[in-house]
């Protein structure tokens, strides 16, 4: 017998939100890869960042992205996670598309990210949507890890 579908939603991510983004934050990434309260609050204030969150009908957020937006028309997924118990059921994939819109709504015709190189299933994910990978980042993660800066014209 298979589990239940459940309903998700994509709404808004404001402040009010900050300290269940946070508890799934830290389930959602390694530790010492997460950001500071600090830097959501800021992300979460930020005029120019587009901030989603994904929730079930019982309004559990399972789902969230962070995008900041340049004047030079570029967006920039600072970090998009999904809860462990709810991961393979499309969500951020429903996140990026729904990203994706946004921006090219605020006339945003590139958009990038940085995912580890150990992250097969985010990377494999990424280049379905278009993404490319541009660079090698070396170093890039706290633990040393690499990583890679993929890119996608919209």
């Amino acid at each position: 017998m298979s589990a239940p579908l459940t309903r998700y939603e994509i709404r808004p991510l404001t402040d009010k939100h900050l300290k269940e983004v946070l508890k799934l934050n830290l389930r959602c990434f390694k530790s010492g890869e997460n950001y500071t309260k600090y830097t959501f609050s800021y992300l979460l204030n930020e005029p120019k960042t587009l901030s989603y969150r994904i929730v079930t009908p019982s309004e559990q957020i399972v789902a969230f992205v962070f995008i900041m937006t340049n004047m030079d028309g570029t967006g920039h997924i600072t970090t998009i996670g999904v809860a462990p118990e709810h991961r393979r059921r499309g969500l951020a994939n429903k996140l990026l598309r729904h990203t994706e819109e946004a921006l090219r709504k605020r006339n945003i015709n590139t958009v990038m990210l940085e995912v580890r190189v150990s992250n097969l299933p985010a990377q494999n994910l990424y280049r379905e949507f278009g993404y490319a990978t541009v660079q090698r980042l070396v170093g890039y993660y706290n633990n040393g890890e690499d990583g890679f800066l993929m890119v996608k014209s919209l």
